[in-house]
């Protein structure tokens, strides 16, 4: 995925990058930045204009993201940090810090609300 796709669409996984099970690309790969270092959980929604980025000093300074985790479009996610399962991270929103399960991560300026699941809810 490195030269062509990087000219053609801006997208660049990079090779090493670790994907758990199936994530979901609702938009295309418009865009997504992916450093080799990244762990990926299962059914994660990566939405376009996405970063996920070390911090320049190799991979244990890489985030880790949990399964079901939802990355809207412009968000970034750098350097040594952990999104906990089903977190929701919104549009343009820049995380650089741990995110517990299932909270909900909004910009501006990051502010992180958490919330609880109900044993009966669903993600789509």
């Amino acid at each position: 995925m490195d030269a062509f796709n990087n000219a053609s669409m801006g997208t660049n996984i990079g090779f090493g990058a670790v994907f758990d099970g199936i994530s979901h690309f609702p938009h295309g790969l418009y865009g997504i930045i992916v450093t080799p270092y990244a762990k990926i959980g299962k059914e994660v929604r990566i939405f376009h204009q996405v970063t996920i980025g070390d911090d320049g000093r190799g991979k244990e300074n890489a985030p880790i993201i949990h399964d079901n985790v939802f990355i809207y479009p412009g968000a970034k996610v750098v350097g040594k940090c952990e999104i906990g399962e089903g977190a929701i991270i919104g549009a343009n929103a820049v995380v650089s810090f741990d995110v517990p399960p299932y909270a909900i991560v909004t910009a501006p300026k990051p502010t992180v609300h958490i919330k609880e699941k109900a044993d009966n809810e669903v993600h789509i």
